[in-house]
């Protein structure tokens, strides 16, 4: 375990940049003293930022890059463009060359899962990453993956989505065995697509006691906390994962309508303002954004490209957690348990026939 958690940051990402990235880092420094910073971009607007936060400045180092990936372009115009100059790529390099333990970018997804997938590479055994997303839930909080790294997935990958899921479970909520689900449109073995069933097939041959898989899970499971892990594919994850997201906000603004109506509404708000404010904490989504890229060979975090300082500091949270709580470690054991996880899983065909 480091004595230091040292993270690189794309200091260009996302739509507001180093005015977001440098503060947040600010923010995260303060829960975490134990945390040096890379940060990568142009050097003059990021020392710009790092006047007023005197205690970042101490801990961070600066490297300059002539590009910054837009928040619009396709992943193969951006590896093109930005390969080995980018602060997105040189954030990622550092982690692979050993210099930093991860990286945090709240720049475009696709262009980071690319340039994160090509310069990390994948752990062996995995074909594809995934995106993890911490989703809070009424009795805490449970990992949902994937929620955008991929569209599709046949058995094979869902059921490794699983185990990935199970090691983070294990990092975050120090749990020995996460229960897991699969999200489905019903509870029924017989409901769902192929892939999802193959995959639950799988999962229970496979029986691995780092996880309790403990079959379907409803989509209302999800903010039910019905498993501690909650595996599908990218396509509808992104989907549940941005509904959500818009229901707290409306929710939110339903709440401050109401609040506002009558002297009677705003007297009762007074009232009721700690339990009203504990309300808006727990729907904030900036209070649990980062994205984990899981399946690479070094960790990496996904900030929302909009978020504030404080949505940005989050993200930097959950990458010190993987990093303080050996995440890659926690995967690679639960795959190789006693030498026969991976081997034990069969191919796409075989997984789903």
């Amino acid at each position: 375990m480091p004595q230091k958690v040292r993270i690189a940051l794309d200091a260009m990402g996302g739509d507001f940049g180093a005015s977001v990235v440098v503060p947040g880092a600010a923010l995260a420094l303060t829960r975490h003293t134990d945390i040096e910073f890379l940060l990568f971009g142009d050097s003059a607007l990021i020392n710009t930022q790092l006047e007023a936060h005197p205690a970042l400045k101490a801990v961070s180092r600066v490297f300059h890059a002539d590009i910054a990936i837009s928040m619009d372009e396709k992943p193969s115009q951006a590896l093109r463009r930005g390969r080995k100059s980018s602060s997105m790529w040189l954030a990622i390099d550092a982690v692979k060359k050993g210099e930093a333990d991860v990286a945090v970018s709240a720049g475009n997804t696709g262009a980071l899962m690319a340039m994160a997938r090509l310069n990390l590479r994948m752990m062996p055994g995995i074909d594809r990453p995934a995106i993890a997303a911490v989703w809070p839930t009424v009795r805490g909080e449970s990992v949902v993956l994937d929620v955008g790294a991929s569209i599709g997935g046949d058995a094979r990958h869902l059921a490794f989505l699983a185990i990935m899921g199970s090691a983070m479970a294990r990092v975050l909520f120090d749990l020995e065995r996460p229960t897991v689900g699969l999200l489905n449109i019903g509870v029924e073995e017989v409901k769902g697509v192929e892939e999802v069933r193959g995959a639950a097939e799988l999962l229970r041959a496979m029986n691995l006691p780092q996880l309790e898989f403990i079959g379907f899970v409803e989509g209302d499971g999800i903010g039910k906390g019905a498993a501690d892990v909650i595996v599908t594919e990218g396509f509808s994850g992104n989907i549940a994962l941005k509904t959500a997201e818009g229901t707290a906000r409306q929710i939110a603004e339903y709440l401050r309508s109401a609040m506002s109506r009558t002297w009677r509404s705003k007297l009762g708000y007074i009232f009721a303002r700690g339990a009203f404010n504990a309300l808006r904490d727990k729907m904030d989504p900036r209070k649990v954004n980062g994205g984990v890229f899981l399946g690479l060979n070094g960790v990496v975090i996904k900030s929302h490209g909009g978020t504030d300082a404080e949505g940005f500091a989050s993200a930097v949270d959950v990458g010190y957690d993987m990093v303080r709580y050996d995440l890659l470690p926690k995967i690679n054991q639960t795959l190789n348990r006693d030498g026969h996880a991976l081997s034990i899983v069969p191919n796409a065909q075989e997984a789903v026939s």
